[in-house]
């Protein structure tokens, strides 16, 4: 195997520029979004995805974001064709494909596995799509030519997959989906069996394909990195429904969900009634909202759908936190909480503190710049104060 390959950024450094320019503007022609409405997936009695409706850009981004038995790699099947719908009605561009099948689509999978057939070379295995739809051989072989050099593994063309390395796969993979020309690449965890720097170097690439060819991206992760540094638009999706659909930064900042923050950024949440809902003249979208949280205290958050009385949550993002010693200079304001650490974890450029509530016996997350760490000198089993302010404490009415 070639070192030298295996350990550079893997992508189109070897590609002409007038090769992919023409397949860019051949692929951002006829590229097309993708519509759900009102689609559910039933096996038997089960509902793996409930009534879900979804418009997907052309030419965008998107991931598809959740814990396994979401519906995301459900959902994604549907739009290939390998799932039957049972209700509902699915649109590639303005075309009702709920009864076409896959090769009737045009689209293409890219799967977790590769799925590349071992007994063919990379050429053979990019060629099989083409060969399947029949083109003339001249046409197969400039078009496989063209993504090979697109993708920097021309010189690979005769190997066969167990001759590669993780990254050369991927991208062989990526080739054969791509080199058909299709309408819309689907994308089922591509990057999960690469070690973690490959997954980095590979994800840029992947991103800055599609931005070059201008196609529909859409991919299935359970990894928020991921969804954070390719999508345009993530749609976070629990128990078959889409719970949250919106940027990375909507995601990341302003989690509308209890699951949601839960499962997005290491976000702290209290649970208690709502005791006054005012304006909030600084954000004017906005409500200021007092949570009472029982043995707690008072807590001020920004949000929206408050009414008095409810039950609710709001959450802090472990770095809006605020480090303070113990005891507070006045235990009355609003925002803060006495907590003991109970570990203290390095893990290079941040470090992490567990902590509990020392009324509640609550777990809390803490983090902050190592650097700024070693300013704080507190130690494992010292009480400290955490405060933060309204702006980072968000509302969760459910």
């Amino acid at each position: 195997m070639n070192s030298s390959v295996s350990t550079s950024p893997p992508g189109i450094r070897d590609s002409q520029p007038s090769t992919t320019a023409s397949i860019q503007q051949e692929l951002a022609s006829h590229t097309v979004g993708v519509s759900l409405r009102s689609v559910t997936k039933k096996y038997g009695s089960f509902t793996a995805v409930e009534n879900i409706s979804l418009d997907i850009p052309a030419g965008s981004y998107t991931c598809l974001l959740g814990p396994s038995g979401c519906g995301k790699t459900t959902t994604l099947r549907m739009i290939a064709g390998h799932e039957e719908i049972t209700s509902g009605d699915l649109y590639i561009g303005d075309r009702r494909v709920n009864d076409l099948p896959p090769a009737k689509r045009n689209t293409s999978m890219m799967f977790q596995s590769y799925a590349l057939f071992p007994h063919k070379t990379v050429c053979e295995n990019v060629d099989f799509g083409l060969k399947m739809k029949n083109l003339p051989k001249e046409e197969r072989t400039r078009r496989v030519n063209e993504m090979l050099e697109i993708v920097g593994l021309t010189k690979f063309a005769d190997r066969k997959p167990n001759k590669l390395s993780g990254g050369q796969q991927q991208r062989a993979a990526l080739a054969r989906a791509l080199v058909t020309r299709p309408q819309v690449l689907l994308l089922d965890e591509p990057l999960s069996a690469l070690d973690e720097n490959l997954r980095v170097r590979t994800r840029s690439e992947l991103r800055r394909l599609q931005k070059e060819f201008g196609m529909t991206f859409i991919q299935v992760t359970h990894g928020q990195d991921e969804a954070f540094a390719l999508s345009d638009r993530i749609v976070v999706m629990d128990h078959g429904r889409i719970d949250q659909i919106g940027t990375p930064d909507e995601i990341f900042a302003t989690p509308a969900s209890r699951f949601v923050a839960r499962f997005v950024g290491d976000n702290n949440l209290f649970v208690g009634k709502v005791t006054n809902v005012a304006a909030d003249h600084t954000h004017h979208t906005q409500q200021m909202i007092r949570l009472e949280v029982d043995r707690l205290g008072t807590f001020l958050c920004h949000g929206q759908a408050a009414d008095i009385g409810m039950m609710a949550a709001c959450c802090v993002r472990s770095d809006c936190m605020q480090m303070l010693p113990y005891p507070p200079v006045d235990p009355t304001v609003p925002n803060q909480l006495t907590a003991r650490v109970v570990a203290i974890e390095f893990t290079g450029y941040i470090t992490r503190v567990s902590l509990l509530a020392e009324a509640t016996g609550e777990e809390i997350t803490y983090k902050v710049r190592s650097h700024d760490w070693h300013l704080n000198l507190a130690e494992e089993g010292q009480l400290i104060t955490l405060t933060w302010t309204p702006e980072n404490c968000i509302f969760l009415p459910h």
